[in-house]
């Protein structure tokens, strides 16, 4: 059996690593990882709009990995519209970076599923294969942080390299063009970042209860028996 300690460690451990499991699943299904501002230009520039009637050509878009929405304005007042990236608009973007997104998180999801478990067994009973102790836990968490931070870096380079909010944007506007003026990364990729953060975490934990601490002994006082103690 596990000391305390440990017991209390992968505990500890395993819950984080059940909350990284939530955390990731409402990312995925939350449709804001990104919101901006959306000029638009031809709008704009069809009336010469000056810096104080520009706000009348400002709107605003979010999206998720699945579906989103944008408020369109050229100068009769704001539309709402609400749109899915599959299966139509996933042909105009990077498909292959956007599926892999989802598939790292994905994978990261079943890691952390598989450390959680590991860290229960390890917090119920010492096991005997190396691979199902602490060496196993280190490596499901290792995984599992390393496929989030992987779909993060995907989709930060989907939002800067390949343009992928002012494709978004412009998705079936065959008069208007759209320029982005502001982008910004929203709760949902801060959770993807702090689900990482806890498998990070977990190494930490698990590396601390390999340690040996030096047990404290107590120092026995010496009986010191006579030859009168014995006749007494």
């Amino acid at each position: 059996m596990p000391g305390c300690f440990k017991k209390t460690l992968f505990a500890l451990a395993s819950l984080i690593s059940f909350v990284s499991f939530i955390l990731i699943v409402v990312a995925m299904g939350t449709p804001k990882w990104m919101t901006g501002k959306i000029l638009c230009k031809t709008g704009a520039d069809l009336v010469n709009a000056t810096d104080p009637e520009l706000v009348k050509f400002i709107g605003e878009i979010y999206y998720g990995l699945f579906q989103g929405g944008k408020i369109r304005q050229c100068g009769l007042g704001g539309r709402r519209s609400k749109f899915t990236i599959f299966p139509h608009m996933v042909k105009k973007l990077n498909t292959g970076l956007h599926v892999m997104i989802i598939m790292f998180l994905c994978v990261a999801i079943f890691f952390s599923l598989v450390s959680f478990g590991f860290c229960i067994l390890n917090a119920i009973k010492v096991p005997y294969r190396a691979i199902n102790g602490p060496a196993g836990a280190c490596l499901w968490n290792f995984l599992a942080g390393g496929f989030v931070v992987l779909a993060v870096t995907s989709f930060m380079a989907a939002v800067r390299l390949h343009h992928l909010t002012e494709r978004i944007a412009n998705f079936r506007e065959n008069i208007f063009h759209f320029v982005i003026l502001e982008e910004r990364f929203e709760d949902c990729f801060w959770i993807c970042v702090a689900s990482a953060t806890a498998h990070a975490v977990n190494l930490l934990l698990v590396a601390i209860s390999g340690i040996h601490f030096p047990k404290i002994k107590t120092k026995t006082e010496e009986v010191n028996v006579t030859a009168e103690d014995i006749m007494y």
